[in-house]
């Protein structure tokens, strides 16, 4: 049985028809930016997420930088980030003419760990940007307190947490604005690159609207030195379809999630991310750790199933980062999550016996790897 990371497929079966009518309909309206359905799809996403604005952009990572752009941080200025997470959220700070100051994550949940923020905030520290990593949200309320003591913004990187719930709110409302990306392996992903933010706040959502679109509001009027980064009319056409199927399969990931964390919890080796009580998290990603995770990636690719690492190589010690001096041994529960953590299969197309399969090839292999 050859069991791939993620069926990508799967969605287009199941809506093909809802597919192709989003298509005709760009098509035949011979209007492809900044139109009907990206209009349509942003009210809906801000009204999914629970926020008064949505943003549709060009990808994740531009969604994160205009966030920083559109609340003028930049040049001098620092924001924390975590230390275990995809480069894209150093990235966007980076861009932005800023400096990301990592913090190390709670080694339980992979996520930022609030007690250790304090520790780092600066006089140049102006924003805190937590990741609600692998779908499951960052420790909100910890996060919001420290940055109202300091006057500082919080940016919830929710690229992985479509639909994700911390404490009954959705992630994307638990700040002051969220970036997302529809990459097409997320939760609700695009045939292609997009992105969003959302926001309560009207006058960053004008300020992003603007900058996405050449620093302008009204054509040939640019009031910024702004970019080109806009959702086009067909990915936001076939972002609307995916959005009603959204809770069905994040329900389904769940379902799995369950499935798996009940068989290979107290499996010698194996630990698994612990989620808090309140914490409804939507399972972008099914992580587990083993000292010997790259001998349990062999086992598993032997028998056909294909896993990843998220992720390898700390941005910290990527070489994209070589400049900032950091070495290895400078933040080493990152860097012992990036050493171990293996990532399973796990979507809403994923059958009961592709469940079952990756069960017994993990529960076999695991004495052999003590």
């Amino acid at each position: 049985m050859r069991i791939p990371f993620l069926d990508l497929r799967g969605p287009y079966r199941e809506l093909e028809h809802d597919l192709h009518a989003a298509f005709d309909r760009v098509m035949e309206s011979g209007w492809f930016i900044l139109g009907k359905e990206l209009a349509a799809f942003e009210a809906e996403f801000a009204a999914y997420c629970g926020t008064k604005h949505c943003i549709g952009v060009a990808n994740g990572l531009d969604a994160l930088h205009l966030i920083l752009r559109a609340l003028h941080i930049g040049e001098g200025d620092e924001v924390i980030v975590p230390a275990h997470t995809f480069i894209a959220t150093w990235l966007a700070v980076t861009y932005a003419g800023a400096t990301p100051v990592p913090v190390e994550p709670d080694v339980s949940t992979c996520n930022l760990d609030p007690d250790r923020i304090r520790e780092v905030i600066s006089s140049r520290t102006k924003a805190i940007m937590p990741v609600h990593l692998y779908g499951q949200p960052a420790d909100m309320d910890s996060i919001r307190d420290i940055a109202q003591g300091h006057g500082l913004r919080v940016i919830e990187d929710a690229a992985q947490a479509h639909g994700a719930r911390y404490k009954g709110q959705r992630a994307g409302s638990l700040g002051d604005a969220a970036g997302f990306s529809f990459y097409p392996g997320k939760n609700l992903g695009a045939f292609g690159d997009g992105g969003a933010i959302v926001t309560n706040d009207g006058s960053l959502a004008d300020a992003v609207r603007s900058l996405r679109n050449y620093g302008s509001a009204v054509k040939y009027d640019h009031r910024d030195k702004g970019f080109n980064s806009r959702l086009d009319e067909l990915q936001a056409a076939f972002l609307r379809a995916k959005l009603q199927r959204l809770d069905s399969w994040n329900r389904r990931r769940a379902q799995i999630a369950a499935r798996y964390s009940a068989a290979l919890r107290g499996l010698p080796g194996i630990t698994l991310q612990a989620v808090p009580s309140w914490a409804d998290p939507v399972w972008h990603l099914f992580v587990v750790r083993h000292h010997r995770r790259d001998a349990l990636q062999h086992r598993l690719r032997e028998s056909g199933i294909e896993t990843l690492i998220h992720y390898p190589i700390p941005p910290h010690l990527s070489a994209a980062y070589a400049d900032r001096g950091y070495l290895p041994g400078s933040l080493p529960v990152s860097e012992g999550l990036a050493s171990t953590l293996l990532s399973l299969p796990v979507g809403p197309h994923m059958d009961d016996q592709e469940v079952q399969e990756v069960i017994a090839v993990i529960s076999s292999a695991i004495d052999g790897l003590q």
